[in-house]
């Protein structure tokens, strides 16, 4: 006996009974198999203590369907997860929190410290995993790893040692990001660039024995106080005079010379800038051009250090006012205007970051970038889509020296000792007993820790086990893909691609599957400040997985931004149901003996031949567009071929089938029913992998697990284009008389006669091979094939095909009177709503104050009443022409 299933669609039922199933039964687990070829993806590691949101949910989801995908293909498939230990970010958390407590930081002291980060992490560290679990990613949670685990720590010493003894990591003074809040160095990826508005200052610089000035223009007029030399372009005919003079720093009296330089715009304000070289990276350029020295003025707090004169210990912003007050007293302030501007901020507290010249530690970028650009070149790395590859090309063709250091205790410490006695630095995976070069025991080790972008940079080949050689690491390294957002390409993708150049020797990966943003209904970032983010535990929690899983995939292309609305995950639920329903009546009418016994093709029927044709032809086009990396595309072929070709046609044509009398034909439908429905389990599971699993299961003579089944192959045999084109003329027939009759209101239970026009031979026969389609699908009694229009009768409905026309007449069917009368209240009812719409929309007031949704909303109001008036108003005159 067959057991069907539940009656409902509900996937809460199911969902955390099958995750599982899978766990218990190892399904995810990879292991080293000669006998099969490893397909391998890295998961980006998120942060250990972040919550899964809507990115996260999306690049989950593609690596997802990419791992199903391979694995039903038979391939070794690895999906690697592991969490990032995040070091601004957890240790952001962590003062927070002990701030709340009343401690500090610096009460508890690096050890105390530590452990309160370890105690947070271990706390909050297993979220976004349990949330990942709920999505349904098939990751082989056995080999999970974190960035500050044992092993994954040994790998950062051995590549920062490794590098440090190639002169390719140095100490140096260099201007960095710096975050006064945070009180540390952060990377380019950690600094968001917000348009600002702010000011712009001309100032005027007196020029030594002359009753001359230069004015310079400048947003940070507190940075002056640095200020060694005024910059002008050697081709400005303005000021070649004055290149080689001297002028005066206004409040501060000092000299500084003014110099030539071609990094000078002449277009840009005055064509003459201050150069500070301690508080701007290009003005650091500048100064090592000319050899003018350092001058910073800033403490690590942003407030004005000793070089400040009578500035010092002011808060930056504070020092600007007080500094524009004097110029303006002084007679100094040239201008000021309203000037708007990208300006940083540190992405974990929003503090404005601050270049800042720093002793810090550096990675020397342009011997590890060359062959990186060169892999690119020679077609060993690929971008989905390929226009990213510009951008890889673009920074690296222009990177500088990578600032590794961060002035944090949570994360990877500095390998990297020094002697108190002579300066001496030792880069050692353990503490020097002596100084190698004084022999002094008086040693400590640095304080800072690695940039976090330091040990993600080796995820693909650390997480593996090296620096040992392992069969993991031979079999499953280089990875195949990685699925990242196109936003980390410069943080992310090029710096694994040249660590593993640098390490393993090779790329870590073959393809790089850039996705876009997930943005709101509206076009607009998601974030905590528009309140607009969308927490996808809470989708789930409403349609379930699928639908969720579904919705992010479907309707966008690789490396684009998506808007994501409920209405498409809603929609999305309806097609799971669908599916659903649509199982339950295979189940229903299946004969357990019959399921098992294979086709006889010689006993089948038209409509089976065709479904055969076309579940092989979308089984093709899937599976093309999945190995293109066309995710949305395979998915659509899919959803289409369900819903309208399985769904809405075959089975609706199998029905007389199922219930008739003959015991061949009703079995031969069984069998298809049963074996489309099969195939369409195995193509849709990567995508929505909890409903197909739960379907799987209730069929009958089940051997193993949809999961790890057998991927659908394409199948020249079945391949039967002359069905096809008789049952897309059938079809395309009956659509256009389903929608006659809909347009006339006509119901389906009144039979009609089907008068076909058509001189030509072939289209006869195809309506004779359709009759019973007609009959059953199209509310048809009789059906009249006829070479013109002589022997028509007035009033007949029309629908135009393909070298044929379909009359029907209406003479039975219609009472004229009634349906124009019904029309005309119809055609009321939207004068009246397109009044009020209208109303509203050329209202100045409402269009000012209403929210941007709900004017968008009236708009498409407008247009859909506008469309039914247009419908209605057709109607109306067709059936008066009619009479």
């Amino acid at each position: 006996m067959i057991e069907n299933l539940a009656k409902t669609y509900d996937p809460k039922e199911f969902e955390d009974r099958i995750y599982k199933y899978w766990m218990e039964n190892g399904f995810f687990k990879a292991e080293v198999n000669k006998e099969k070829k490893p397909f391998t993806i890295m998961m980006p590691p998120p942060n250990v203590t972040g919550n899964l949101h809507m990115g996260h949910a999306l690049n989950n989801t593609i690596q997802d369907i990419l791992i199903r995908w391979k694995r039903m293909e038979g391939y070794e498939a690895l999906w690697q997860p592991g969490t990032d230990h995040a070091s601004i970010s957890t240790e952001a958390k962590v003062v927070e929190k002990l701030k709340k407590e009343g401690k500090s930081k610096e009460q508890l002291g690096r050890e105390g410290f530590l452990e309160e980060a370890w105690a947070w992490t271990n706390k909050y560290g297993g979220n976004i995993n349990n949330q990942l679990k709920k999505l349904g990613v098939s990751c082989d949670w056995d080999r999970e790893r974190f960035t500050l685990d044992e092993g994954l720590s040994y790998a950062v010493e051995e590549v920062f040692i490794r590098l440090y003894n190639k002169g390719l990591i140095y100490r140096g003074n260099r201007i960095i990001n710096w975050c006064p809040n945070c009180k540390t160095a952060i990377s380019d990826a950690e600094v968001d660039h917000e348009e600002t508005e702010g000011h712009i200052w001309h100032i005027k610089y007196p020029i030594k024995g002359e009753d001359k000035f230069i004015t310079i223009a400048t947003t940070r007029p507190e940075t002056m106080l640095g200020d060694l030399a005024v910059a002008v372009n050697p081709q400005d005919d303005r000021y070649k005079d004055l290149v080689g003079k001297t002028a005066i720093l206004p409040l501060v009296n000092r000299e500084i010379p003014i110099i030539a330089d071609d990094y000078v715009d002449m277009e840009f304000g005055t064509g003459a800038v201050k150069i500070t070289p301690s508080h701007d990276p290009n003005d650091f350029e500048v100064g090592a051009r000319h050899n003018i020295g350092q001058l910073k003025i800033m403490n690590d707090d942003a407030t004005i250090n000793e070089n400040g004169g009578i500035y010092e210990g002011l808060d930056r912003y504070e020092a600007r006012k007080r500094i524009v007050e004097d110029l303006k007293a002084q007679g100094y302030l040239v201008d000021e205007k309203k000037h708007l501007h990208s300006v940083g901020h540190c992405e974990r507290c929003k503090t404005t970051v601050e270049p800042i010249i720093s002793k810090q530690w550096f990675v020397k970028m342009e011997p590890l970038a060359k062959p990186a650009l060169e892999a690119y070149r020679e077609g060993k790395l690929n971008f989905i889509p390929e226009r990213f590859g510009k951008i890889y090309v673009h920074w690296l063709e222009n990177i500088k020296d990578w600032c590794i250091s961060r002035q944090l205790w949570w994360g990877h410490r500095l390998p990297v000792y020094y002697c108190n006695d002579c300066d001496e630095i030792m880069v050692s995976r353990e503490k020097p007993e002596t100084c190698t070069k004084c022999g002094s025991n008086n040693l400590y080790q640095d304080p800072d820790t690695l940039d976090t972008w330091f040990s993600s940079a080796l995820w693909p080949f650390s997480t593996l086990g090296w620096p040992e050689k392992n069969e993991d690491l031979n079999y499953f390294f280089p990875t195949d893909v990685l699925v990242t957002g196109y936003d980390i390409i410069f943080f992310w993708v090029i710096r694994m691609v040249f660590s593993s150049i640098e390490q393993m020797g090779e790329v870590p990966f073959k393809d790089v599957f850039l996705t876009g943003l997930v943005r709101d209904s509206l076009g607009r970032k998601m974030s905590k400040s528009l309140g607009n983010g969308i927490d996808p535990l809470d989708v789930i929690n409403e349609y379930g997985a699928d639908a969720l899983r579904f919705t992010l995939v479907t309707g966008n292309s690789p490396g684009n931004d998506m808007r994501f609305y409920m209405e498409r995950v809603e929609a999305n639920r309806n097609f799971a149901n669908k599916l659903w329903n649509a199982a339950r009546f295979v189940l229903m009418n299946l004969d357990e003996k019959v399921a098992v016994e294979p086709i006889d093709k010689s006993s089948l029927e038209e409509e089976d031949r065709w479904i055969i044709s076309r579940i092989n032809t979308v089984i093709k086009e899937a599976t093309t567009n999945l190995e293109k990396y066309e995710i949305g595309i395979a998915a659509q072929n899919i959803y289409d071929f369900i819903w309208d070709e399985y769904c809405d046609w075959y089975i609706e044509m199998v029905k007389p089938r199922l219930y008739g009398d003959n015991l061949s034909s009703k079995e031969t439908a069984e069998k298809v029913l049963l074996y489309v429905l099969e195939n369409i389990l195995k193509l849709l599971h990567p995508f929505m992998p909890y409903i197909t699993e739960e379907i799987w299961n209730h069929l009958p003579s089940r051997e193993k697990a949809l999961i790890i089944s057998d991927w659908p192959t394409y199948n020249r045999e079945d391949e039967n284009k002359e069905s096809e084109r008789k049952m897309s003329f059938v079809m395309s027939a009956i659509k256009g008389i389903r929608n006659a009759r809909q347009e006339m209101n006509i119901a389906p239970s009144r039979k009609a006669t089907l008068i076909f026009v058509t001189q030509d031979e072939a289209v006869k026969d195809l309506i004779d091979y359709g009759r019973r389609y007609f009959v059953n699908l199209a509310s048809a009694d009789t059906i009249i094939i006829e070479d013109d229009k002589s022997n028509l009768g007035d009033n007949n409905l029309s629908v135009v095909l393909d070298r044929c026309e379909v009359f029907i007449p209406l003479k039975d069917l219609v009472d004229l009177d009634k349906e124009i009368e019904r029309l005309e209240k119809e055609r009321e009812k939207l004068e009246a709503e397109l009044k009020r719409v209208r109303g509203k929309l050329s209202n100045e007031g409402f269009l000012k104050k209403a929210p941007e949704e709900v004017v968008a909303k009236e708009r498409e109001k407008l247009e859909k009443y506008e469309n039914m008036m247009d419908k209605v108003l057709q109607r109306i005159d067709s059936l008066k022409s009619s009479k």
